[in-house]
Formats: structure tokens, sequence, C-alpha cells
């Protein structure tokens, strides 16, 4: 009798080994929280399909914009989700820092863990063309005496939240503020604000008849090469918006082990690299251990940007 347990004791644990094994077995759902088309966007719908091409299960990509709540709604659905792998947030800077911030109670404590951080959204401040200053220093000491306006996509963004902090740093504060759902040279063109705090891709058709000022990363964008990086303007401002795939803690190791491998044969594929070339985006991977740093970085950053600004 005692051998038949241990029989069926080793048989369950193989069993159950077997299972783990067999992810993925069924569709995987990546969620992004914001409407199609934008980088994130397209970005991981290329790892999707290189998850459902390696593995042979669906794999499809599920946009949750959260319209006011940005993406906090799509978060939530990835937090409350069986933790098994088979789904997948594809978050920006905001949902790993500032969830558990703003009163989301499935959200705080914090409940996920990066799988990698994989692109930086290249994010520009840019004038027009007749602006009466053509680089950032120049703005500043118009600003001293002008009133300056400033269209952004948010202001809990980064990018928003660094070009905000760094005017102050530099002497001068926006005379107003507004949230666009498009910035590009048609808000410039408009009057409607003076500077837009934008991605380059919205406003890449006519970036010969625009001046950009600055760029918001840890480094210099590609294409705009000679523009100086908020960071080398106001060296403690090194916060940029940048986009990865995470999971809720309890996912197995075998599952984001999976989950990685395909998203870094996606991002060495050609359509991705085109990407570079065509948007200025910065496409990478840093893994588990390695945005886990990035994201206590960052939170430094944003805890000094909360004190520039008076928060």
């Amino acid at each position: 009798m005692k051998k038949r347990v241990l029989v069926l004791a080793a048989a369950s644990a193989l069993a159950a080994t077997a299972a783990v094994a067999e992810y993925p077995d069924k569709p995987v759902s990546f969620i992004v929280p914001w409407p199609p088309g934008d980088l994130e966007d397209i970005l991981t719908r290329l790892i999707a399909d290189e998850f459902q091409e390696m593995y042979g299960v669906p794999a499809a990509v599920v946009n949750k914009p959260g319209g006011g709540g940005g993406p906090f709604p799509g978060a939530v659905d990835v937090a409350t989700a069986d933790p098994d792998g088979y789904t997948i947030g594809s978050f920006v800077t905001d949902v790993p820092i500032s969830a558990a911030e703003v009163g989301i109670p499935q959200l705080d404590p914090n409940p996920f863990e990066p799988i990698g951080i994989f692109m930086t959204y290249p994010f520009v401040i840019a004038v027009g063309a007749d602006a009466p200053y053509s680089t950032w220093e120049e703005l500043a000491a118009y600003g001293k005496e002008n009133d300056v306006a400033v269209g952004h996509f948010g202001s809990f963004l980064p990018p928003t939240q660094i070009t905000f902090a760094a005017a102050i740093e530099s002497g001068f504060d926006f005379s107003s503020e507004a949230a666009f759902d498009a910035l590009d040279c048609n808000t410039l063109d408009s009057g409607d604000v003076d500077v837009i705090n934008t991605t380059l891709q919205q406003i890449f058709p006519c970036k010969d008849s625009v001046k950009i000022l600055a760029s918001i990363g840890s480094e210099r964008i590609g294409i705009t090469p000679d523009v100086p990086t908020v960071q080398e303007l106001v060296p403690d401002l090194t916060l940029s918006l940048w986009n990865g795939l995470f999971v809720h803690k309890d996912v197995p190791a075998e599952a984001r082990e999976k989950i990685e491998a395909a998203a870094k044969s996606a991002l060495e594929k050609e359509a991705a690299q085109k990407l570079i070339e065509q948007t200025g985006v910065l496409i990478y991977w840093q893994n588990a251990e390695e945005s886990a740093a990035q994201i206590e970085a960052d939170t430094a950053v944003i805890e000094r940007v909360a004190e520039i600004l008076g928060n």
C-alpha cells in the first residue's frame, strides 16, 4: 500500500511538471491600455505575432484605453487575470511607478513584475519655425519676460512632468498648458500653444519646418542627432517614457522565460529595425533585473521632479 502511494505521488508530480512545461497551450492576450496605432501598439503586435509563430498558439493584442483613466483600467485587467502567463501587460512608465498611488485597490500595492523594457518613445520639445527662439536656452530667456503656452498629451506623463520641471530649473515657467489628443504641426500652426511636447513621429512629416529644441531621454534620437537631450540641459532630469512587458508577480518563471524569448526575437526582426529608421524610436531589451533597476532609478527622478513642481 505504501509503495502504491509513493507511485501515485510520483505520478502526480510528473503530471504537474508536464502541465507547466506545456505553456502555452491556449490563446495569449497582450493588453495595450491605449488606442491602436502608436509605437507601443505596433511593437507589441510584432511581439504577439512572434509569440504565435514560436509556440503555435493564438496571441492577440487587446487595446483597452482608459480615456481619462489613462493606462490604469487596462492595467487592472492584467492585475485581476489569472496569474498564469496568459494575460500580459504592455505598459508605459506610469503603471509600475505610479499605479499604486492613484487610488485603485487592484493596483495597490503594485502587483506587477517586469519581463523586460523594450522601447523608449522619441519625445521632443518643438516649436514653430517662426518662434523667436531656436534653442532651449533661448526659450528660457524669452520665457522669463513673455508668456509661453505649452501643449502636451497629459500632465501626468513623465515627458510632460520633465518639461515642466526643466522650465523651472531653467528659470522660467510656462504661462499656460493644455492637453491634446494629437500634437503635430497643425497644433503649432493654429497658434493654440507656442511649444509642444510630443513624439517625433507626430511632427516627422513637417520636421524640416519646425524647430526641435530638445529630446527627452537618456540619449539623443538617431534621426535628430544634433538635438540635445533635456538631461544634457538639466543633468538631474534623467527620465524618459518607456514601454515594457509586465505580468502579475505570481506568474511562473517558465512562462516569463518564453514571453521574453518571443519579445527578444521580435525586436531583432527587420520590421522592428525599420521603425527605428522611420520614427526615431529607441528599441532594445532590458531584462527583468535591468528593468527593475530602471524603475527604481526613475522613481527617484519622479520624486525629484515632484519636489521641483511642489507636488
